[in-house]
């Protein structure tokens, strides 16, 4: 996916993308969060899904899912597993299949998340299974490095995402979709992680720029307070903000 360097406003970058089929995990993490409350937290083939996402170039399809998984490790680790468990699905669930399709070749270890799936399911504190989740993690990222690509194009999909997924979380003010305002901030982060594959000055330059969109989440993001929301009587940064933070990351990127 290609973008221009143009500030979109948050409405109107959300409905391109959700032309293209990419915005929104809303009924994936609705039926995924149904199942997690109900039992273990598999879904089958074809409940909800990601549509789109299986035809996007592999080192975007895997910063996708590293975005799921760093607000799912998050949330775990803050003491939230219900919230946890829609994002930590997509590296073992049929519903993202497609987001995996190739990771096997480039060392991507299923088992590790299976584990930390079935001891979310279980009820275990992430405390007790730190050395996994770190073992997890240090997997994904290995696999992000052997799937290489173009780190400026990776991190023109993730703000584009990013951002849509932003404006379908927050309306009028408020948070209206928790999943999706985590979902968000995972992408950023992964996003300051791919700047540092930008040659010099640039990488510098685009690192501070993310750090500034970080910062419309407040401290302790993803979780802010059990509901997602920013604690105490805050209110969250609005869509077009964030879309303008976003317009300062695509400035920083070198010319396509």
């Amino acid at each position: 996916m290609k973008s221009k360097l143009t500030i979109w406003t948050g409405f109107s970058l959300a409905a391109a993308l959700a032309g293209s089929g990419l915005a929104g995990c809303t009924n994936a993490d609705t039926n995924s969060n149904k199942a997690s409350e109900e039992g273990p937290t598999t879904a089958k083939a074809g409940e909800g899904g990601e549509h789109g996402i299986g035809a996007l170039p592999l080192p975007n399809r895997l910063a996708f899912m590293a975005g799921h998984v760093e607000a799912g490790l998050a949330l775990y680790r803050a003491g939230e597993p219900k919230s946890a468990a829609p994002h930590l699905l997509h590296p073992v669930s049929e519903t993202h299949a497609s987001e995996r399709e190739g990771l096997s070749e480039l060392g991507f270890d299923a088992s590790l998340f299976e584990a930390v799936s079935a001891a979310l399911d279980e009820g275990r504190p992430a405390s007790e299974i730190e050395g996994q989740l770190k073992a997890a993690e240090a997997n994904l990222r290995e696999v992000q490095a052997q799937a290489g690509g173009d780190p400026a194009e990776i991190l023109r999909f993730l703000m584009e995402t990013a951002t849509a997924e932003y404006a379908i979380a927050v309306t009028e003010g408020a948070i209206t979709d928790p999943a999706e305002y985590q979902d968000a901030w995972g992408f950023v982060v992964v996003a300051k992680r791919v700047a540092a594959r930008l040659e010099e000055p640039g990488s510098s330059r685009t690192a501070e720029a993310l750090g500034a969109m970080l910062s419309a989440w407040p401290e302790g993001a993803p979780t802010g307070a059990p509901s997602g929301a920013p604690s105490g009587d805050a209110k969250p940064a609005s869509a077009d903000e964030v879309a303008q933070l976003a317009a300062k990351v695509l400035l920083t990127l070198p010319s396509e």
